[in-house]
């Protein structure tokens, strides 16, 4: 029998948290760094030395050797450069373990060595890593040893931000500055600061290690770029919730236990609807905590499914055929006061303050839907999104049809004088007790959607960052809360003001509320007809970035400056240029070195049959039209193959980023799926013991 593991016992033990600070700092230097957790401002010098002192002992009380600024570039991922606390020898030789507040302030990576879009040349190396008091350092146990890890922002020597937590902590600045002159209205002055919280679900594959390194395109795209479907699918539904295998059992019990020791609240586990496709759900956090954990998560899975020899795909499509991943982005605001402003009470039809709220935000929503859709973005999700597994590209709201009947009401007559109510399940079963059920259904095909006292935004990748879903939501919800402050504060009669104001705003912006089937062709045109924005990839969705109406948004609560709105347009053409190019590289290398000889030996067995068939006086028509079959499809491969060759040269002319960008989605994409065609036909055909790598069937259900 296993060893019981006391989850109270070990949670958080890896994490400086605010219980070791207070245990291990003066009452004063404690009250200090609360004080500016809090509220803001700086450290005095003493007050971190005396910090960086006690993070440093606790750290090496637990082996620790070295320490790390860890950060989050704009490559999604992250970064860290590992420094030892050791100095200098005295003149005895003898070494001391050090660790100043000035080393716990700031670091010095090179900026020019990732990705800034023009920001940085690469004669300007100079970059800034700033602790970033607000979320924990931890310790990260890895085959380098502990190391104490610092989370920290990414800034130029001119101070533009180089990362994804800079505009993030300044969204959440400009959202907690007008929310609260939302709550202000209401009469609330005990809060001081409202936060956005997050809660990011997680989904993942996991394929058995060694046979994932039998395949490049596993290895180098994350993803596999051929693969005729197994005979099995998901289409008996029997995966998903089911029984969790052994071996993934094992996994997650030691997945979640890193997880808890680091601090993060792994709740929920489960199978998903693909084979092999599986999820892991947190407690909510802080907004900046929760992007910080989410890269905890994603880093740990892959770590820990190395010690079980699995593979972790995050990939939001590496499988064709079956559903790929995703991540719902739980958003809600809370005022420090714990009162959650998406919470609409008993009677949500007479909380004037909640359906302020939402008038707002289904405005922000509205307003910037292009943007909400930007942040959603990657290469992997033009896979995803909008493929009957997923939100549709389509941005709208689903209210649920108690909120939907207060607002038609509003809108109808300026009074939502009823409210829905749930009811009672009853299930017919006298032992199961009957109970109140909740007054909306839910809706999975919505990309944003209420689900009660929060909005699911479901459309983010799986193997993306939440940063930037959770800036974009931050500073849309911000601007309305700021525009409809200016009005009601200037009121002479309050309630009348908020009341024409929450109409208005329901008014003009209905269009983008929608309870229905988001996977529906019928939506497409509706859609249209209403005016919604339907931006189908990610290079269409990179320029709402730098429009006039973006640029005014962000510069306005200073979030982004232009300059870094157009160093992000320029990186994100490239990285879709980047990854497609590294795809098709990859088939160009397993058609050529793979696939072209399996055929081949397979064609040359079925030549050798069909001779010795003939020689024996039997009929070899089977053999033959099977040899015509392979051989025309071979030829297929090796025309699709040098054409998608000639695509790749071709694109080498082109310099400018976004036309490359283009080039790349209406020309090498189309000329990689004409070379995957007829490799998976091959797939279907060929000897299993001739196909030069594992098959779906192989990855999928071999785990």
């Amino acid at each position: 029998m296993s060893e019981v593991m006391n989850v109270e016992a070990i949670f958080g033990e890896n994490v400086f948290t605010l219980g070791t600070m207070r245990q291990r700092l003066t009452k004063k230097i404690y009250s200090e760094v609360k004080k500016v957790m809090d509220f803001g401002g700086e450290l005095s010098p003493e007050a971190a030395d005396l910090v960086a002192k006690a993070m440093k002992d606790w750290a090496v009380e637990k082996g620790a050797t070295h320490y790390t600024h860890w950060f989050q570039p704009l490559t999604g991922i992250t970064a860290e450069k590992h420094d030892s606390f050791v100095t200098h020898p005295d003149a005895e030789g003898k070494m001391l373990m050090e660790f100043s507040g000035k080393e716990l302030i700031k670091g010095e990576p090179d900026a020019s060595s990732f990705p800034s879009g023009g920001l940085r040349a690469t004669f300007e190396a100079r970059g800034y890593t700033a602790w970033d008091i607000t979320s924990p350092a931890f310790i990260k146990e890895a085959a380098t040893g502990p190391i104490l890890c610092i989370p920290t922002a990414f800034c130029s020597y001119k101070g533009e931000a180089l990362d994804k937590k800079t505009p993030l902590l300044r969204s959440m600045e400009a959202l907690s500055t007008q929310a609260l002159r939302i709550v202000r209205l209401f009469g609330n002055t005990r809060a001081t600061k409202v936060t956005a919280s997050v809660g990011a679900e997680q989904e993942y594959f996991l394929v058995d290690s060694e046979k994932a390194l039998l395949r490049e395109d596993i290895l180098f795209a994350g993803r596999t770029l051929f693969g005729a479907p197994a005979p099995k699918g998901q289409e008996l539904e029997d995966h998903y919730f089911g029984v969790i295998r052994e071996r993934i059992g094992a996994y997650m019990k030691d997945l979640n236990e890193e997880l808890w020791r680091l601090g993060v609240t792994a709740k929920t586990q489960h199978n998903e609807v693909a084979p092999a496709q599986h999820e892991l759900a947190p407690v909510y956090e802080t907004a900046n905590i929760a992007v910080d954990n989410n890269q905890i998560v994603m880093e740990t899975m892959k770590r820990v499914a190395g010690r079980h020899n699995l593979r972790c795909l995050l990939h939001e499509k590496p499988f064709a055929g079956v559903n790929g991943s995703g991540k719902h982005d739980n958003w809600s605001i809370t005022t420090d006061t714990g009162v959650n402003l998406l919470e609409p009470g008993q009677s949500p039809n007479e909380n004037i303050q909640f359906l302020l709220v939402i008038a707002c935000i289904l405005k922000a929503v509205d307003k910037h839907a292009d943007l909400l859709r930007q942040s959603a973005s990657n290469v992997g999700n033009d896979h995803r999104l909008g493929a009957n597994e997923a939100p549709p590209a389509i941005i709208s709201v689903f209210l649920g049809e108690q909120l939907e009947d207060v607002v038609k009401q509003l809108i109808e007559t300026g009074i939502a004088a009823t409210c829905k109510e749930g009811g009672v399940l009853a299930t017919g079963v006298s032992t199961i007790p009957d109970f109140q059920k909740d007054a909306t259904d839910r809706n999975r095909t919505s990309p944003f959607a209420f689900t009660g006292n929060k909005f699911e935004f479901r459309m983010v990748g799986s193997s993306d960052s939440i940063a930037s879903p959770n800036t974009t939501l931050n500073a849309i919800v911000a601007e309305a809360f700021c525009e409809a402050a200016d009005v009601l504060e200037k009121a002479e009669d309050f309630d009348l003001a908020v009341h024409d104001l929450i109409k208005e705003y329901l008014t003009k912006h209905q269009r983008i509320i929608f309870n229905g089937n988001g996977y529906s062709e019928e939506w497409v045109v509706e859609a249209a007809r209403r005016g919604l924005p339907n931006i189908s990839s990610m290079v269409e969705a990179v320029d709402t970035l730098t429009t006039e109406k973006a640029v005014a948004l962000f510069e306005k609560f200073c979030i982004f400056t232009k300059p870094e709105l157009e160093s992000r347009e320029e990186i994100l053409y490239e990285t879709y240029t980047k990854n497609i190019n590294i795809e098709a590289l990859t088939m160009i290398d397993m058609t050529s070195k793979q696939i072209v000889p399996a055929v081949m030996k397979y064609t040359k067995e079925l030549a050798d049959t069909i001779l010795a068939v003939k020689a024996a006086g039997a009929d070899a028509s089977v053999q033959e039209e099977l040899l015509k079959e392979v051989s025309g499809l071979l030829k297929n491969v090796q025309d699709s193959k040098i054409a998608l060759k000639n695509a790749e040269d071709a694109a080498e002319k082109i310099s400018e980023p976004k036309k490359l960008a283009f080039y790349y989605k209406e020309k090498v994409m189309p000329a990689m799926e004409a070379l995957r065609a007829p490799v998976d036909a091959l797939e279907m055909i060929v000897d299993k013991k001739i196909w030069p790598m594992p098959t779906y069937a192989d990855l999928l259900f071999e785990v």
